[in-house]
């Protein structure tokens, strides 16, 4: 495994120019240009999450604005600070260090996964339901995991249940929307890494104008219908309908059949069966569905890959950078995929202390490209950024500084673990 550290010092003034990205436009409009993952059809927690104002994290916390500067500026003006490096288990090294640039310090941590080693594995964490949440020291370890990062945008102060999508190896599809938040990474059939957008497919068997548009989300869309199982955790009334409560509809399916259909949505109770939920169009349409009904339901992510998880952004795709935000400062979490090694990038840039000011969007890009990451996915920063890892003291726990003062309760994580073959 190769020495990773961003490849930025000694550059030239001919380097720098073919390196750097298009310069970003400066001021509010940088936020108005950089448009979302897909806009069609968001929940209304999407919809928080992509306005303008608060693009960045799921605390919706407004960052610092960076001081306008070319990226020329700033690569000239950077230098890197000491590093240190070890390996965490076979395959998987961490490394951190620190530099400092015309904008001010950062300290960075990457953890380098060379998912060919025997024994090594990647996966999708979380606390147990989909809509709860848990320190991600705490998630990995009920797997025994060696190392992980937090995970996707979640739905913070209210179901806290992930945006996005969910795969994990051993209980499969958990959550997802059909489109507008499914900006992922995944591991695919055979293992591979990748990093595209993943739709949901999802259909109720010989009833096509039942359109499944959600599967154990934090809302369901409007005039769509949304499917709750009991992964889901105990239900949320009308919060899965943003608080809509005329036109609505819950048909409760068990073993195949529908055993209840109401207009009231039940709230904390456990979840027998699974329900469709469907608000507007979606609640006229499952009002057709009488008790005794037959029902299946299908879903899964196209492609059918073996893990999956969602960020709001792609920082680069094909070698191409896929943003323009340079203002906001936030601390970071991203993962990328080094085509050239097939290894995978987990990176975190401590934020919002006096050490570390945290990166923008072109920033978070402009690293993992100097990493090697020809594919890169922004996942959630913030208070949310937090990287666990073997120490070196041989525990497992935190080894970058949550700009929270401790860890944030998260809705999932990305972890590592090794068996030994």
């Amino acid at each position: 495994m190769r020495t990773r550290l961003p490849r930025i010092a000694g550059l030239v003034l001919v380097c720098a120019l073919l390196a750097a990205p298009p310069a970003p436009v400066s001021g509010a409009s940088a936020d108005r240009l950089e448009p979302p993952a897909r806009p069609d059809g968001l929940s209304q927690p999407e919809q928080r999450l992509s306005q303008a104002r608060f693009p960045q994290t799921s605390d919706r916390v407004r960052g610092a604005v960076a001081a306008p500067m070319s990226p020329l500026v700033r690569r000239l003006s950077t230098r890197v600070g000491p590093s240190s490096k070890r390996v965490v288990s076979p395959g998987v090294t961490y490394t951190t260090w620190s530099q400092t640039d015309a904008r001010g310090p950062i300290r960075a941590h990457l953890l380098a996964v060379d998912l060919s080693t025997p024994g090594l594995r990647l996966d999708y964490a979380s606390a147990g339901a989909v809509r709860r949440t848990d320190q991600v020291s705490d998630i990995i370890a009920r797997d025994r995991a060696v190392a992980g990062v937090n995970g996707d945008f979640f739905d913070i102060g209210d179901t806290g249940a992930p945006l996005g999508l969910g795969q994990d190896r051993q209980r499969g599809l958990l959550h997802a929307p059909r489109g507008g938040w499914n900006s992922a990474f995944w591991l695919d059939k055979a293992g591979r890494p990748d990093i595209g957008y993943l739709p949901l497919k999802a259909a109720v068997r010989f009833r096509p104008h039942l359109r499944i548009t959600n599967v154990n989300s934090p809302e369901v869309r409007p005039g769509g219908i949304g499917v709750y199982t009991p992964a889901w955790g105990a239900s949320a009334g009308y919060r899965w309908t943003g608080g809509q409560t005329k036109t609505v509809r819950m048909v409760r399916v068990v073993n195949g059949r529908v055993v209840e259909t109401k207009n009231k949505l039940p709230s904390n109770t456990v979840i027998r069966g699974f329900l469709l939920v469907g608000r507007g169009e979606g609640a006229r349409r499952l009002a057709g569905l009488a008790k005794g009904a037959r029902v299946d339901v299908e879903g899964w992510l196209q492609g059918r890959p073996q893990v999956a998880i969602t960020g709001n952004k792609f920082l680069i795709r094909n070698g191409v950078f896929e943003v323009i935000n340079d203002r906001e400062m936030h601390p970071r979490t991203a993962i990328g995929i080094d085509r050239d090694t097939g290894e995978v990038l987990l990176l975190a840039i401590d934020g919002r202390q006096s050490f570390s000011r945290g990166y923008t969007m072109v920033e978070l890009a402009e690293m993992m490209q100097d990493l090697g990451a020809d594919e890169a996915l922004n996942l959630d920063g913030g208070g949310s950024t937090t990287m666990v890892a073997r120490r070196a003291n041989g525990t497992i726990g935190v080894v970058n500084s949550p700009s929270d003062g401790a860890e944030r309760l998260v809705a999932n994580a990305l972890e590592v673990t090794y068996t030994a073959p």
